[in-house]
């Protein structure tokens, strides 16, 4: 990948679960399947396009949802989200777009990216790392704070209050949201733990506290040194939380950090200047009725920065 221009990362699924819920599923293709999150989703990027600029794009993608790693570190993790048979749970009507999804982008010629036991996270943050030049990660999820950095910089777009009111995260808006220092999301989440990831946290540590000891040690690894060594400068009472809970603190972190190091293909993602597969796509726009959506997300894909 080049280092030339911003690069905008997608965190898709973060995206196509926002279109599946904000679009009615109404919106039917001719045979009467919902095609809402496609159609959101296309109307999501090209809006993107637009406002953002970017040089290049890139989809990430989840090529496993609950990581094996992550799993043996914390068994919880997503534990609650998971169906006997190991997948996630979702709206049918949702996962049947899902496959719709990946060939409309793949027949458009926009880049997607995955890693075989790694989540789309892994992927944003693996492909941010390796990228010498300025990196926007558009996502909901707040997990993906932690990538914040100026000096490069990479920020996070925001998605939680929906497209019209997208939210530039930096290290400055993560040290004002939880008053720890902009890159000390990971340890602060660790610590506050993630109901929603099945993350427990710290018995009795909760945000004040949390971005207390983060102000303090600055990371998990310093906090257990800390411990480990006798050193004093802890909270008032949580020392004696954090013991309790030592080797949750050890095991956390593989669960919490996203990679930097997942086993992404190389990846070009330039916008492309013409359709990748056209026969492919016009099909596939009579089958689902993709109409308006499509073409806008082809004229944003085509209005390519100067």
């Amino acid at each position: 990948m080049t280092g030339v221009g911003t690069l905008l990362l997608l965190d898709t699924a973060s995206l196509y679960y926002r279109a599946f819920y904000g679009v009615p599923e109404t919106m039917t293709a001719p045979d009467g399947m919902p095609v809402n999150a496609v159609r959101g989703l296309l109307d999501m990027m090209s809006r993107l396009l637009r406002a953002r600029r970017p040089d290049r794009l890139v989809a990430c993608m989840d090529a496993d949802w609950r990581p094996a790693f992550r799993v043996a570190a914390i068994a919880s993790y997503k534990a609650h989200r998971a169906n006997p048979d190991g997948t996630e749970q979702a709206p049918d009507a949702l996962t049947a777009q899902i496959p719709v999804i990946e060939e409309v982008l793949a027949a458009a010629g926009v880049t997607m990216a995955a890693a075989g036991g790694y989540e789309a996270d892994d992927v944003i943050g693996t492909l941010a790392a390796r990228e010498p030049g300025p990196v926007e990660v558009v996502t909901g999820d707040r997990d993906l704070f932690q990538l914040v950095d100026d000096s490069r910089p990479v920020r996070i777009i925001y998605t939680a209050r929906g497209l019209a009111k997208l939210e530039i995260v930096d290290e400055a808006a993560v040290a004002r949201r939880y008053g720890i220092p902009g890159r000390g999301y990971a340890a602060f989440a660790t610590l506050r733990g993630d109901p929603s990831d099945g993350l427990p946290g710290v018995t009795g540590v909760g945000e004040k506290t949390a971005a207390a000891l983060v102000r303090v040690f600055g990371s998990i690894e310093a906090m257990l040194h800390a411990l480990d060594a006798g050193h004093g400068g802890f909270p008032m009472g949580s020392r004696a939380k954090l013991a309790a809970e030592r080797e949750y603190l050890a095991a956390a972190p593989a669960v919490v950090q996203v990679a930097a190091d997942a086993p992404v293909p190389p990846v070009d993602g330039r916008l492309p200047v013409r359709t990748a597969d056209p026969v492919r796509l016009a099909a596939l726009d009579e089958r689902w009725g993709l109409g308006s959506s499509l073409g806008r997300l082809l004229s944003a894909l085509a209005a390519q920065p100067e």
